[in-house]
């Protein structure tokens, strides 16, 4: 008689919530409480490169290559991704950052002292000059246009027929 080796499986059935309190204890004990990390773009900016494996390659039901091929491309594909992203990252994110923050300082400043002065002047300006253009039209446009009015209303036009 020797030992003899069974494999047996076991599960545990329990409610979500009944989890959930059941862990907290636990987690409360240690004193180590873990924050989620911050959420870098919060405005959800660039939510159009959240590309996964599956939107890039997907094979339709009546085409499907082994199932470790497609485990393995998938992992492969994360990973590059992975390794070039940081890779890109840690080379040209300082550089990038600083050309960024140039440009847009410099249009900052473009903007303050620049820009918005030129437009204030133009606004104040405006009213006087919407004062002389409505003198203007009414001297010479409108006289013109009435005259051309009147003078073309005179006109009859019939058609015949041959």
């Amino acid at each position: 008689m020797g030992l003899e080796k069974e494999k047996s499986d076991t599960s545990i059935i329990m409610d979500e919530d009944e989890f959930n309190r059941s862990i907290e204890p636990i987690l409360s004990k240690k004193g180590k409480s873990y924050t989620a990390a911050p959420d870098r773009d919060p405005n959800d900016i660039n939510a159009h490169l959240k590309v996964g494996f599956e939107d890039v390659i997907a094979e339709p039901i009546s085409t499907h290559s082994f199932d470790r091929v497609w485990i393995g491309s998938h992992a492969v594909f994360e990973l590059v991704k992975f390794i070039f992203y940081r890779l890109l990252t840690t080379l040209l994110a300082v550089p990038v950052a600083f050309v960024l923050g140039l440009v847009f300082g410099v249009l900052s400043c473009i903007h303050i002292w620049l820009v918005m002065p030129v437009i204030q002047s133009c606004m104040m300006l405006l009213p006087s000059v919407q004062v002389v253009w409505r003198s203007v039209t009414d001297m010479f446009i409108t006289p013109l246009f009435h005259g051309m009015g009147k003078s073309l209303s005179s006109i009859h036009v019939k058609t015949t027929e041959n």
